[in-house]
């Protein structure tokens, strides 16, 4: 391994399947994403090596398969006999002077050609540690949990959230009209989904200021503004102007589609933001829904975390999609966990759960979490309620008292006619 100091090192967790040797194996990772190439060149000196080669840290075997995850994999050379493929995980470290503390050339080396190396027949990126000087390079998100919560006036309980539906097909006074209805019922977020964005038949400026002006009116009112994420998603200079548009209509929110956008893109926002960004990851599945290609969200999440989101969607329990209760958690916990050690600052983000969840998720979500930061979005548990959207956002704040009480929703219910409703309309 070259002799670098250990907190200027870069380390990343794989997932690999291959029929090659483990150690042969991970040393053609190693090479691929360092020095090397598939032959010695002269240039690669055993000085060279010795400063700037990744290093393999750990091998621990896993066990093996009786057949390739993946297509277009390949032998060793010569080999002769039965074909026995293991699975591992691998943890490879790179000198940060490789690269720089940057997170565009980071995903050069941690998640680059590797994925097309023929000995493999599954890669996947599980993790990543990073050392300080990334958050000395980036900013990280500007509000985070605490922030957010300042910003919607919301503490003790989850922020409860929705989306403005139908996605698209309303003109922009039908759109403020949904977002004052919501308010009124009690929401403390409102987005924009992200197939909203600046249609013809609703553009973003028009729709964008009668939403807000609406929020604002009913701030004026009673004094509690719910948080409007309106979507900026588009080319770098589009969304600095748009930004500059809802701060000047006093909005505290924008929502930006990472996936759509790239780093460098929400890197530049960030350094521009003076509202909070939420993070929409549509687009995730190109990434996770293989277990034997592409990167876990532990590992991506940390990379939009720098780069200075402060919500991020983790999906739902029991959710419409193909991801697992257990991954959800998972998901919405790594958010909340610092990414470095003290003295510095941890970057802790708001996951965001949706995708299906009403009142009847609730108390398994803040049994499996342990915690109230988050926030809770909710379309049909709202808007679908039999006794209308304030009912709706009731029963879910009625939810969530419960499960800090510790009593289970159906005895809560019997006394909480918000809840009793919810729990009867979405039993299915």
């Amino acid at each position: 391994m070259a002799k670098n100091a250990a907190n200027d090192r870069i380390e990343a967790v794989y997932w690999i399947e291959t029929a090659y040797p483990l150690a042969d194996a991970a040393a053609i990772m190693a090479g691929e994403q360092s020095t090397g190439t598939f032959v010695r060149v002269p240039g690669e000196t055993d000085e060279l090596r010795e400063l700037y080669a990744a290093g393999v840290e750990r091998i621990v075997e896993l066990g093996t398969v009786d057949a390739p995850s993946l297509s277009g994999s390949g032998l060793p050379k010569g080999h002769a006999g039965p074909v026995v493929r293991r699975t591992a995980e691998v943890t490879l470290s790179w000198p940060l002077a490789n690269m720089g503390a940057s997170l565009p050339n980071l995903l050069a080396t941690v998640a680059g050609n590797l994925f097309e190396l023929k000995p493999f027949s599954g890669l996947k990126l599980l993790d990543v540690t990073l050392p300080p000087a990334f958050l000395q390079a980036y900013q990280g998100p500007q509000f985070g949990v605490q922030g957010t919560r300042r910003l919607t006036r919301v503490t003790g309980r989850p922020v409860i959230g929705t989306i403005l539906k139908p996605s698209v097909g309303m003109t922009p006074e039908q759109t403020a009209a949904q977002a004052r209805m919501l308010a009124e019922a009690g929401v403390d977020f409102i987005k924009d989904d992200e197939l909203q964005a600046d249609g013809p038949h609703c553009p973003f400026e028009k729709r964008m200021a009668a939403v807000l002006r609406e929020l604002n009116a009913y701030a004026d009112r009673t004094g509690k503004r719910p948080m409007y994420a309106a979507n900026i998603t588009g080319e770098i200079d589009q969304m600095l102007r748009r930004h500059d548009a809802v701060v000047a209509a006093g909005g505290t929110c924008i929502m930006v589609s990472l996936n759509s956008v790239g780093l460098p893109a929400m890197t530049a926002l960030r350094r521009h933001a003076q509202v909070a960004i939420h993070g929409h990851r549509n687009g995730w599945g190109m990434f996770s829904r293989s277990h034997a290609t592409g990167m876990s969200f532990i590992a991506y999440q940390k990379l939009w975390r720098l780069a200075g989101i402060d919500h991020v969607h983790v999906n739902g329990l029991r959710n419409k999609f193909c991801e697992p209760d257990d991954s959800v958690i998972a998901s919405a916990r790594e958010c909340l966990t610092p990414m470095f050690p003290a003295p510095y600052k941890g970057c802790e983000i708001m996951p965001v759960f949706s995708s299906g969840q009403s009142a009847k998720q609730i108390p398994d979500t803040y049994k499996a979490l342990g915690s109230m930061d988050l926030i809770y979005a909710c379309g049909g548990g709202i808007l679908a309620h039999p006794s209308g959207p304030a009912a709706g956002v009731r029963s879910l704040q009625q939810a969530w008292e419960a499960a800090a009480a510790g009593v289970s929703l159906a005895e809560y219910a019997t006394v909480h006619a918000e809840l009793r409703s919810a729990l009867e309309a979405f039993s299915a």
